[in-house]
């Protein structure tokens, strides 16, 4: 299994060498249908709040030439097949750092709780913020409700029309130069 705290080491320096805000690593099933693992990749340019096709793929390829070294030097960070992926966080964007909780304040968001947690295990309602590792959310269940931010499994904002008018537009640049195929199925 990878260890994503090392993978974090590794990949923020460079994704920070861009001028990117490294927002989440994260090794999951890989979406290609081999039974792999895909390498997530979330950053951001702090300017934009998003990355576009020319910054995924400068980062992409700067955290492959660093990996490959690295595994060349004897270090495997991911063992086994798998696939890279980087991408810009999105609207409905994963909360994962402090700085996320304090900075969508006001909209609506999901969190889970670890397993073991004492208490409400899921909650979803108007983020309030975030106060000396305490998260406060105004739960539709239960009311407003603080959490430790260390027991929180996940987070992420929800698609509400407010999130979108309060979101800059996304840039497209890049985005006519896509080719999109029709793959032939063999016959």
């Amino acid at each position: 299994m990878a260890d994503i705290a090392r993978l974090i080491e590794v990949i923020e320096p460079e994704a920070t060498a861009l001028g990117f805000d490294l927002v989440r690593v994260k090794m999951m099933p890989s979406e290609a249908g081999d039974g792999g693992e895909a390498l997530q990749i979330m950053a951001e340019d702090p300017a934009t709040g998003q990355l576009i096709i020319d910054q995924c793929a400068a980062l992409s390829r700067r955290v492959s030439e660093r990996l490959d070294a690295l595994e060349e030097a004897g270090e495997v960070l991911v063992p086994g097949a798998y696939h890279l992926e980087v991408s810009s966080p999105g609207i409905d964007r994963p909360l994962t750092r402090a700085k996320d909780f304090a900075d969508w304040a006001g909209h609506e968001a999901k969190i889970s709780m670890i397993k073991g947690w004492d208490g409400q295990r899921n909650l979803r309602g108007e983020l309030s913020g975030i106060e000396d590792g305490m998260v406060t959310i105004l739960d539709r269940k239960t009311g407003e409700t603080t959490v430790p931010r260390e027991q929180i499994h996940s987070a992420q904002l929800v698609l509400t029309d407010a999130l979108v008018a309060a979101t800059q537009p996304l840039d497209t640049r890049g985005a006519d130069e896509i080719v999109e195929t029709e793959e032939k199925a063999d016959d």
